[in-house]
């Protein structure tokens, strides 16, 4: 009895380590797109993070040694390589060159309600009342975060423009963690996302050209982000994403991201001196306890005796 209880400590432990890592560099991701914003377009600048994860994956996934799915599950790896890791990053980019970190991050965290409506339609599980309310709180949240922007209405519009590539980031988001859940059944983890970042970047290559002309205009410190948005949100964190995804359910590692605007914020603030407006922060407040209203369930009373 002793061995099965360490070994099922060890993978809890492991499982927990995986999503905290996932929160600190998806967080610190936020704030490295928004470093680089002026110098790399949305759309270069997700083919650059993608060809440096896809390179990082190749030493971590080391997929001469496996074998590249086929079939449905193929298809889904394709779904959400192009959703999740090329659309996905193009709006979030645009998004963030009119939003601060902190304040996108709150914005695409309605991914995880989004994840929960999904799995009611796909996976016949229903539309409890506590779902339902909690949508409509966090989307209360979202438009006060619109609201937030600034009243010169040339920003006021720009900023209105990057909440909704936000809301598009996050049902892309939502979009790409249905996907990917049942081809972790097939699928190591790592290689899941090796397939995925690879097909994201191929989805990607008609911003080369632009790529390359920015790298040569960019500094040593900006490609150094581009570097590190490749290597440690992309790739060690979606590979620490898809190994909690493929033991826990979408809803319950999808809530762990609710950290991710916290974080997010205390690294931009610090990093970059950027902070969300006192309004946005109450929508960002709404989002979260919408999001945490759809995680509620009532407890049962105990069977009488």
């Amino acid at each position: 009895m002793t061995a099965p209880t360490a070994d099922r400590s060890v993978g809890v432990d492991l499982t927990l380590l995986a999503l905290g890592t996932v929160v600190l560099l998806w967080a610190s991701a936020f704030v490295g797109i928004r470093a680089v914003a002026d110098a790399f377009d949305p759309g270069p600048l997700s083919l650059g993070r993608l060809v440096v994860g896809a390179l990082a994956l190749t030493v971590i996934a080391r997929p001469w040694r496996q074998r590249i799915p086929g079939g449905s599950t193929l298809s889904l790896v394709v779904l959400y390589g192009v959703a999740w890791f090329g659309l996905y990053n193009i709006a979030l980019n645009a998004a963030e060159t009119t939003l601060d970190a902190g304040t996108t991050a709150l914005v695409v965290n309605i991914g995880p309600i989004l994840i929960v409506l999904g799995a009611g339609l796909i996976f016949k599980e229903g539309f409890p009342r506590p779902l339902m309310i909690g949508m409509l709180v966090a989307f209360a949240g979202v438009v006060l975060i619109a609201l937030s922007t600034r009243q010169d209405s040339a920003v006021e519009t720009a900023s209105t423009t990057g909440v909704l590539l936000g809301v598009a980031a996050a049902v892309l988001y939502a979009i790409g963690a249905l996907a990917q859940k049942p081809t972790l059944a097939v699928t190591t983890p790592a290689m899941s996302v090796w397939l995925a970042c690879t097909i994201g970047a191929v989805a990607c290559l008609p911003f080369l050209p632009r790529l390359l002309t920015q790298l040569g205009e960019a500094t040593v410190g900006e490609i150094a982000w581009v570097v590190y948005l490749g290597v440690f949100p992309t790739a060690i964190g979606f590979a620490a994403w898809a190994y909690a995804l493929k033991r826990l359910s979408s809803g319950q590692v999808a809530s762990t991201t609710y950290l991710v605007p916290v974080v997010a914020t205390a690294i931009s603030w610090v990093l970059l001196d950027e902070v969300p407006a006192p309004l946005a922060f109450a929508g960002g407040a709404l989002c979260l306890i919408g999001v945490a209203v759809t995680r509620w369930r009532p407890r049962r009373a105990p069977a009488p005796h």
